[in-house]
């Protein structure tokens, strides 16, 4: 019997002890928590604290990878017509329709761009629409906009702008919010493409061949369509050349 009691006794000064180890460790890692959120929030709440870095996260626009002072004066070279605020401009409306097209789920919201880019925004609202998903994307603001890339292919050359971009976004299904916040701002990054086909006899995406002009004078195809004038009349063709720029995709990254 006085073993069976000393055995009880000294389990429960165990358990006694661990409870006040494991009291002591909490103690203890709830005060370098504590510290660790007043260092980098200000508060000793974590959860405020993590509160106050979501909104931060929500209110601090994203940075883009900035390319312009680099090929600008290439592509300018390239293409004297180029001019660098009316194409970022048109880059921006492109990336805001696509994104209140699909809001909307209405693809004419999308006042330009390829057949390519246009299909690419008529799957993504099929998708949506035959999964009863509505996606909204509200205030759409953009911040910044750069040239990211510029290549020179085959018969094509194409340049990348990124753009730095706020909105409410949030999603829902049958009433139900699935994603995102209705309550705070989003910050994002998209890329817009935008091509111009020089020739169509070379290319090697066949999607890009129907890209090209016709001469306003005489109606012939114009295969290279960086020259200054019709192969078959001489007349003068660079007023139209700016054209040819189209946008091919729109893609957050």
């Amino acid at each position: 019997m006085t073993i069976a009691i000393l055995g009880l006794i000294v389990l429960l000064v165990l358990f006694l002890t661990a409870m006040a180890v494991g009291y002591y460790v909490y103690k203890r890692i709830k005060q370098k928590v504590s510290g660790y959120a007043q260092m980098f929030w200000g508060t000793e709440d974590v959860r405020e604290g993590i509160n106050k870095m979501q909104a931060e996260y929500s209110t601090t626009p994203k940075s883009v990878s900035s390319a312009t002072s680099l090929y600008l004066p290439r592509i300018v070279r390239d293409f004297p017509e180029f001019h660098y605020d009316e194409m970022k401009e048109r880059a921006e409306n492109v990336l805001v329709g696509f994104l209140q097209a699909v809001d909307t789920r209405d693809a004419s919201m999308l006042r330009e761009g390829t057949e390519e880019l246009k299909e690419k925004l008529s799957m993504q609202i099929g998708m949506l629409k035959d999964q009863d998903m509505q996606v909204h994307y509200d205030n759409v603001k953009v911040h910044k906009t750069e040239i990211y890339q510029y290549r020179k292919e085959k018969g094509r050359c194409s340049i990348v702008f990124q753009s730095a971009v706020e909105y409410l976004y949030y999603a829902e299904k049958q009433g139900e919010l699935v994603a995102g916040r209705k309550d705070m701002k989003t910050q994002a990054k998209y890329n817009v493409q935008m091509i111009y086909i020089q020739d169509r006899d070379v290319i090697e995406d066949t999607r890009d061949a129907a890209l090209g002009l016709n001469c306003p004078n005489c109606g012939a195809p114009l295969s290279m369509l960086g020259a200054k004038t019709c192969a078959y009349c001489d007349s003068p063709i660079v007023e139209f050349n700016i054209r040819v720029w189209n946008f091919s995709d729109v893609e957050e990254v």
